[in-house]
């Protein structure tokens, strides 16, 4: 015969007070808080930038090498005053617009036939091994030669340089689209403009706004380059040839100004235009962190 189990021991436990338990959450500091803002990190790093600018200018004590950030400071606010900084600033917005608008549509038609035909992908990968390195700034005697003298040459170099590096990119992001995305495309129905647009491109748009930032940023540096070289268009100077004619009446200060503005306008593009495109988009859709 089996025995009778025993009851089952009974225990009573203590209930344990929420200061007993190690600290779960902890709220972070107001110096934590502070650091944890990108844009208050950023703009320590451009003041200790300004800052180390300065001491070394005043140790130098020449104003012909290197004016300091005061200085720098001050013949920017001069130059905007009077409306000369300003004027060449949107007479180079205008012509690297047009190039980069240009270019990329350019590069879209030949990254769609590059997707879509054996033949495209061929012919995208030549011309992106023969041209792509080739420096745009290169091909200004040429296009001085076809052109002639005006803002048609230096849109001609603009264009090559977006180009290539955006058509590269957004090739290899388009290639990069998982079978699975084009399979819920496909069994939603859609084809043609409509899978690129609501399959395609987002799943894409990674390396498509990284092709979009190394084409400005290509755009940009050629044109300051090209304005340096080529001069003034129509009797209008950009920003490039401002900075020329600044070494030429050896106003460095006016020289370190027009560099300056440079850098301004690309700090906005980047950290303003498309930091925000980036927000609404890869970051929004979870594609980015």
């Amino acid at each position: 015969m089996l025995e009778a189990a025993s009851d089952r021991p009974e225990f009573y436990r203590e209930p344990l007070g929420v200061e007993q338990f190690g600290i779960v959450e902890k709220p972070p500091t107001a110096f934590e808080k502070l650091y944890n803002k990108g844009w208050l990190r950023k703009l320590i790093m451009l003041a200790a930038l300004a800052l180390v600018w300065e001491v070394y200018a005043r140790w130098l004590d020449n104003e012909l090498l290197v004016p300091t950030f005061g200085a720098t400071v001050e013949a920017l606010a001069a130059g905007v005053f009077h409306g000369v900084i300003v004027e060449r600033a949107l007479t180079s917005l205008r012509l690297l617009l047009e190039g980069y608008a240009l270019g990329l549509s350019l590069a879209m038609l030949v990254t769609f036939f590059a997707v879509n035909t054996r033949i495209g992908t061929d012919f995208l990968e030549i011309m992106t091994a023969m041209l792509n390195p080739l420096p745009a700034i290169a091909l200004l005697p040429l296009a001085l030669i076809w052109f002639g003298v005006g803002s048609v040459s230096l849109v001609f170099v603009l264009v090559h340089s977006v180009l290539w590096s955006f058509a590269l990119n957004a090739h290899a992001g388009f290639r990069g689209v998982s079978n699975t995305h084009r399979m819920v495309g496909r069994n939603y129905g859609l084809s043609g403009l409509r899978f690129a647009m609501l399959i395609l491109i987002p799943a894409a748009f990674p390396s498509i706004l990284t092709g979009l930032k190394i084409g400005w940023a290509f755009a940009w540096r050629t044109l300051i380059a090209a304005e340096l070289v080529f001069g003034t268009t129509s009797g209008q100077g950009g920003l490039g040839w401002y900075i020329f004619e600044s070494k030429n009446l050896l106003n460095v200060p006016d020289v370190f100004a027009g560099l300056l503005t440079i850098i301004l306008i690309g700090l906005f593009l980047e950290n303003v235009i498309f930091r925000f495109v980036e927000a609404a988009t890869v970051e929004r859709w979870g594609m980015q962190q």
